[in-house]
């Protein structure tokens, strides 16, 4: 899942080399010309990204004889910046590491960003973490050095310290927006790790702060196969794989049809067809007679229910539980009548009696959600504790809610 690094690599070189040769360039005062000369070919080889010619012109600086300390600083500079070019990741770390010990590098931000890549590119992680964290210490600037120390630690599957760098910023009430990227990392390694509940966290602040079809389909799915989800929750599923863009085909719209009517809510199997035919996925190729049959049949089971709906209404009041006045009151909120119904089903859940409390309540949830009533449907959807799935649905039904 997650994106490599590498891309932002080369960007992160040029702001380290343009760092690293004025330095070299300012500092030539004193250097006799036997050894300046060639330097400043390889400093101009160097502009020109020609690395392996500008290492051949340090290599006849260094050729030069009895240097004095400042040549060869000047050279060791000039050195890292062409290996650099180059791409010679031990070569930046040979010239750069001892001027930064001995406290001789000058501009040494750039130097030691140079060397925390190098290492990166060296798949020497441990080190690259911690060059990367002097680089930040020192005053180091560049966002992309964030992405390098955290692909360290998670190359180096050091996930504890993934979890403890982004801290807060995963958190989805913290006011921050943790990059993608990050999530991802967060995610992975946790799944490296084999754990579950860190990995399903993570997906879920990915739902919420980059809401795409992929990362829902992963959250259903796992939550599909927890032990113990009850199969009568397949219209629930339904409802959040249309809602996360995780159903759209025919046999999506008539199944979700099927099921909310064996559910009891014939009026919104009539919304799913009606949406199915709106969006032309309906009504064509060799299953059209077979979606107009049951486009029908659910027509019919609608006008029944209305017909029959003052009754039922009463019978439902009289009644000693109040499972039909729940399932009258969610019809009328699919009929576009979400005033009428939604009390209705609240007065059906204060009733009591209900065959699944949990059932009813998540119900009423969606149905607020539906109905445009965002913050009382998550507050209901809260609520919910049923061990059977009820619970899971719900809370990812407050997730979409929040994204």
């Amino acid at each position: 899942m997650t994106r490599s690094v590498r891309p932002v690599i080369a960007s992160i070189l040029f702001a380290a080399l343009a760092g690293s040769m004025p330095l070299a360039h300012a500092q030539q005062g004193g250097v006799r010309p036997e050894v300046g000369k060639p330097l400043q070919a390889a400093q101009a080889l160097v502009k020109q990204r020609k690395g392996r010619e500008a290492l051949a012109e340090v290599a006849k600086a260094e050729a030069v004889p009895n240097r004095t300390a400042q040549e060869n600083l000047v050279i060791a500079q000039m050195k890292g910046s062409a290996a650099l070019a180059a791409g010679d990741n031990d070569a930046v770390i040979r010239a750069y590491e001892p001027l930064l010990e001995g406290g001789r590098g000058g501009n040494t931000t750039q130097m030691v960003q140079a060397v925390a890549v190098a290492y990166y590119q060296k798949k020497d992680y441990a080190k690259a973490a911690q060059w990367t964290q002097r680089y930040f210490k020192e005053g180091g600037s560049d966002p992309q050095m964030r992405t390098v120390l955290l692909q360290s630690y998670y190359l180096g599957n050091d996930c504890n310290a993934v979890s403890k760098m982004l801290g807060s910023a995963v958190e989805a009430d913290s006011g921050k927006k943790p990059s993608e990227e990050e999530l991802q990392i967060l995610a992975n390694c946790y799944l490296r790790q084999k754990d579950t509940g860190g990995y399903v966290a993570a997906i879920e602040k990915l739902v919420i702060f980059y809401p795409k079809k992929e990362y829902w389909t992963d959250l259903l799915s796992r939550v599909q196969k927890k032990p113990g989800f009850s199969d009568r929750l397949g219209v629930n599923v339904y409802r959040l794989r249309f809602a996360t863009g995780n159903a759209g085909s025919a046999n999506d719209y008539m199944e979700m049809a099927q099921l909310a009517v064996q559910a009891g809510t014939p009026s919104e199997a009539k919304v799913i067809l009606d949406k199915g035919y709106a969006a032309g996925v309906l009504g064509k190729c060799d299953q059209a007679e077979r979606q107009k049959r049951l486009k029908d049949l659910v027509e019919k089971a609608v006008a029944d229910s209305q017909k029959s709906r003052a009754q039922d209404e009463k019978e439902a009041l009289a009644a000693k539980d109040g499972n039909d006045l729940v399932k009258i009151g969610l019809n009328y909120v699919y009929e576009g009548k979400a005033d009428k119904g939604l009390p209705l089903v609240e007065q059906g859940i204060k009733k009591g009696g209900l065959k699944r409390p949990d059932d009813a309540k998540l119900r009423l949830g969606e149905a607020q959600l539906y109905a445009g009533q965002r913050q009382r449907g998550v507050q209901t959807l809260r609520e919910v504790k049923g061990t059977d799935g009820t619970a899971d649905i719900a809370r990812l039904w407050v997730l979409h809610a929040r994204a």
